[in-house]
């Protein structure tokens, strides 16, 4: 490398300004290819291209930018994003997502109540009659509406206890 930049400092000693300006440009991009590289995994998790993939081994999900686990399943043949949560009993859709799945918001009765970390809240029971998680295809679900502010659905433990699931700090595999 010493001996291949002395002999084109050498001889591009009469354009030497062009010559590091150049050079300047090849270091540049040879140091932005290499940090895209050692960068890429946490690009994909931050633009949410690191979708769960169906495996021999189940549904490998990996962990989001947040530390949280997400897969995208079809309920009632609408797209719904789901955080997995352990933490959640049953399965629980944003009035958003439910309306999406084809719960009409106006004849929800949200007669139950559930303990959350912001406190209680009201929900509305209903049926799935489709839910689809990768290969997996499950009818007339319970699940719960939730009234209070909820950013993403839940795919709690009614739902998950059907399933072996492994876990580590980069992905959780879900099997049956």
């Amino acid at each position: 490398l010493v001996a291949v930049g002395g002999y084109v400092l050498v001889e591009s000693r009469k354009n030497i300004g062009k010559t590091l300006h150049q050079a300047a440009i090849w270091a540049v991009i040879f140091l932005g290819a290499v940090a895209i590289a050692g960068l890429w995994p946490a690009i994909q998790r931050a633009a949410g291209a690191a979708d769960p993939v169906v495996t021999s081994d189940g549904i490998e999900v990996p962990v989001g930018p947040d530390g949280h686990f997400y897969v995208t399943a079809l309920v009632n043949g609408a797209k719904v994003r789901f955080v997995i949560d352990t933490g959640a009993s049953t399965i629980v859709l944003t009035e958003r997502d439910a309306e999406r799945a084809g719960f009409d918001p106006a004849t929800l009765s949200f007669v139950g109540m559930a303990s959350t970390a912001n406190g209680a809240v009201a929900t509305a029971p209903v049926r799935i009659d489709s839910f689809s998680l990768g290969d997996i295809t499950d009818r007339n679900i319970a699940a719960s509406v939730n009234g209070g502010e909820l950013d993403t659905s839940l795919l709690g433990m009614s739902y998950l206890s059907d399933y072996q699931m492994t876990v580590n700090r980069e992905r959780l595999v879900l099997r049956r």
